[in-house]
């Protein structure tokens, strides 16, 4: 999985990923983005063809969070050829979401043309 800390263009990492592209919007007092970690490295081996996954802090990139509507962390917002396709938060431990359940809703976004 890419951790992006820094980047120049937003615009230039959706263009540069020849995937659809998994930004997870987290910030490291968030307890419940640690616990996606695991989550989003299952994901990661197993959809590691289809799927790129950046991880991007929301406390170093606020305007870019809220540019996307991202009110509850972890966040996370599916791009496919650019453009925002899906957004997932989980304002609650409780709502985050198996690796399984994640990758059964991501696939038929992923698959899409």
């Amino acid at each position: 999985m890419a951790i992006k800390e820094q980047f120049n263009k937003f615009d230039e990492l959706l263009s540069s990923s020849k995937f659809p592209l998994l930004v997870v919007f987290s910030a490291p007092w968030c307890g419940p983005s640690y616990l996606m970690d695991s989550i989003l490295e299952q994901v990661n081996s197993q959809m590691k063809q289809q799927l790129q996954i950046v991880k991007i802090d929301s406390e170093k990139y606020p305007d870019l969070a809220n540019q996307y509507q991202v009110h509850a962390l972890p966040a996370m917002v599916l791009f496919r050829n650019g453009q925002p396709v899906e957004l997932i938060e989980a304002e609650r431990i409780e709502d985050l979401i198996s690796a399984e359940h994640l990758i059964q809703r991501l696939q038929p976004l992923v698959q899409q043309q």
